[in-house]
């Protein structure tokens, strides 16, 4: 073989080595990426919560809304949204605006995307008792801010003593007009807070209406808690009474203001007492101008914060200590409720504008209008 040969096959078998080598190479990076892909894609939600919380160092919740259509709710969204990034969390909001079906599926969306925890408001009480389950099955626990979640195991309740609430609207009220013509405009019946509030009123009504001092003469709820349901619901109690009822208990601000409205197109404004609960600024203004005769204020500030310390302890695998329990029809739920306060002309300088919830210049800025 002549040197020229000799040199060319060797340089021939130098090339195979190299490429032999490079493509080894290739294949180990190609084996490693595979590797590294699948490390990235758990099997169960919960662990990828939990590679999510280890990469970011944050607790991750999800805040499953009914609504943001109420003033009351908007004010719960960044509030809570706050307290949980105060917290060192950070927080995923969806709000359903009264679709059952679309708040299950948000709800849904949250788990599969490895939240740590699920903080609920239930459009309807029983429905979302399928996704505590779902929860549940990834390893997710649930907390039921405001609305009990019936029906259902979930592992705790943080909200306002509810039946207080109604308690307070009716004991208002009764002091005032001890004897007369009674109509209750309730809230959604598909909301266990309806039903607490309701409660509560009649708590308290029941002895007068035993005595024959009251007499209960419309009393329905209010699909939605829409305010142009309750101003129907009102108008057919002014219509079946002839205009001759002496109070109002309405679920809450919104659906008082529905009452509100009838009450004005039949001249009756200011002459019916009325009673509302959540402390809206369209309700502390009528509460100003004599429309609305009170409202209970539940200091939401408060709530959230309770409620996102709550969530980032469970979420973080710590126990939580309650002393109070309230029965959603499957169990004896483990409850934190906070107290209200009832709020009139005479204390709403010390407390909703004292608290900064309205400030004083939006609360009488219509006081001189008519």
């Amino acid at each position: 073989m002549s040197r020229l040969s000799f040199q060319i096959v060797l340089t021939f078998l130098i090339i195979s080595i190299l490429y032999s080598v490079t493509a080894c190479e290739s294949s180990v990076k190609r084996s490693q990426n595979h590797v590294s892909e699948v490390a990235s894609s758990p099997s169960t939600t919960n662990n990828k919560s939990e590679k999510n919380r280890v990469a970011t160092n944050k607790i991750k919740i999800g805040f499953s809304m009914d609504t943001l259509l109420e003033e009351r709710w908007l004010k719960d969204r960044e509030l809570f949204k706050v307290a949980v990034e105060k917290l060192g969390g950070e927080v995923e909001i969806t709000a359903a605006n009264g679709d059952d079906a679309l708040q299950i599926s948000q709800a849904e969306t949250l788990i599969s995307r490895g939240i740590d925890l699920l903080v609920v408001v239930p459009h309807n009480a029983e429905a979302m008792a399928a996704i505590v389950n779902k929860a549940h099955s990834a390893g997710i626990k649930v907390l039921s801010y405001d609305r009990l979640v019936k029906n259902s195991y979930v592992d705790l309740y943080v909200s306002f003593d509810n039946i207080k609430v109604g308690e307070l609207q009716a004991e208002a009220i009764t002091k005032l007009v001890p004897k007369g013509k009674y109509v209750y405009i309730g809230g959604a019946d598909t909301d266990n807070n309806a039903h607490l509030f309701k409660q509560g009123v009649f708590n308290v009504l029941q002895p007068f209406i035993d005595r024959g001092d009251i007499t209960i003469v419309f009393d329905q709820w209010t699909k939605d808690w829409v305010p142009t349901n309750a101003f129907a619901n009102m108008e057919m109690a002014l219509k079946a009474n002839h205009n001759k009822i002496d109070a109002v208990i309405a679920a809450n601000d919104a659906t008082a203001g529905g009452v509100i409205q009838a009450l004005k197109k039949h001249g009756l404004a200011g002459r019916v007492l009325v009673a509302g609960q959540d402390a809206d600024l369209a309700a502390s203004q009528r509460i100003i101008k004599g429309t609305q005769t009170m409202t209970v204020y539940k200091p939401i500030k408060i709530l959230t914060e309770k409620a996102a310390k709550l969530a980032i302890k469970m979420a973080k695998g710590e126990k939580v200590k309650t002393v109070r329990k309230v029965n959603n029809s499957k169990m004896e739920v483990p409850s934190v409720l906070l107290t209200p306060i009832a709020v009139g002309k005479d204390n709403i300088d010390e407390t909703i504008i004292a608290d900064g919830f309205h400030s004083k210049r939006e609360v009488y800025q219509h006081i001189d209008k008519k």
